[in-house]
């Protein structure tokens, strides 16, 4: 009896580790939410190089002084190998493909592709982090994708341009820092990986950012700021310690099927704060996703290359 009970309760806990992951996943999806509605306001006086990269520098100078105040250690070689990699995907690459796009479409457009995102995450993690989702998992998971994308298209988010490529940039390198970034924050924690990825990084970008400061910045207005600044703060740093906390606790597949929640967020929000109408074909199909997503969190998903599932850091 004995065994079975050890198993019975290994299972709990592994599965209030994944319960909580998706959780942290959540509040980090809720953060993001605002992310590319902020940079459209941004880009009109920030132009896309700084506000995609001087993002980042913003975000690293708190991150420095956090990682001074808590006397962190300093990575080893093979974890700043990785981090350069977070750092290409979640501070240069998507911030900068996102804002070049931002600049000419609408942020309910990027909604479009940026749906891609979950799935794009889930192949990079079968590929880089050592997980195998079930074939269940990547049924829900296509079906979650294409109801989203269909919702998008029928709602008149507009038909794919030229910047759908920097958009789908966006999203492969993205993708990229979030497998690569959950499978670090098991060794570091959440914080620590995207604090180190920001301050390693921030060196590289301050000459193509100082290059692009242009006087049109003076003239930005206040809601220009204050999105610059939330992108900076919440998308760039904040919002990515819940983020990478969850990947690292309830596994990167699994929880990046949260990000499919996204748009929908990202509309609810809209309405409350620029008083948006909140259709019922948003409702009806949010409620399909999230039972989309539910069925995708039940279905297995093997971990290969680490020892044991119950090593995940939670000091994300």
């Amino acid at each position: 009896m004995k065994p079975n009970a050890d198993v019975s309760a290994s299972s709990s806990v592994q599965k209030g580790k994944e319960g909580l992951g998706m959780f942290y996943g959540l509040l980090g999806v809720a953060g993001f939410s605002l992310s590319l509605p902020a940079t459209r306001v941004a880009v009109e006086f920030f132009n896309p190089t700084v506000t995609g990269l001087g993002r980042a520098l913003v975000a690293a100078v708190l991150a420095g002084m956090v990682l001074w105040i808590r006397r962190e250690r300093i990575p080893n070689w093979n974890q700043i190998k990785s981090l350069a990699v977070v750092a290409f995907g979640v501070v240069i690459g998507f911030p900068f493909f996102s804002s070049w796009a931002m600049e000419r479409v609408p942020s309910s457009h990027g909604a479009v592709v940026i749906a891609m995102l979950p799935i794009a995450t889930a192949v990079v993690a079968a590929l880089r982090a050592g997980e195998r989702p079930s074939i269940g998992f990547w049924l829900a998971s296509a079906a979650a994708s294409a109801t989203v994308v269909i919702y998008a298209f029928s709602a008149g988010f507009g038909r794919l341009q030229v910047a759908d490529l920097a958009l789908i940039g966006a999203v492969i390198s993205a993708a990229v820092g979030y497998a690569e970034g959950g499978r670090l924050a098991r060794e570091l924690g959440g914080w620590q990986v995207i604090s180190w990825s920001l301050v390693i990084s921030a060196p590289f970008l301050i000459w193509p950012v100082a290059s692009s400061l242009s006087p049109e910045i003076l003239r930005a207005t206040p809601a220009a700021w204050l999105s610059f600044a939330y992108v900076s703060l919440i998308s760039q740093y904040l919002g990515f310690f819940a983020w990478y906390g969850g990947l690292a606790l309830g596994g990167v597949a699994k929880v990046s099927q949260v990000q499919y929640l996204q748009p929908f967020l990202t509309i609810v929000a809209s309405a409350f704060l620029l008083g948006e109408i909140v259709t019922s074909q948003t409702i009806w199909t949010a409620a399909i996703v999230v039972i989309l997503v539910a069925l995708g969190r039940k279905a297995a998903v093997k971990q290969v290359g680490r020892s044991d599932a119950s090593k995940a850091d939670s000091r994300g």
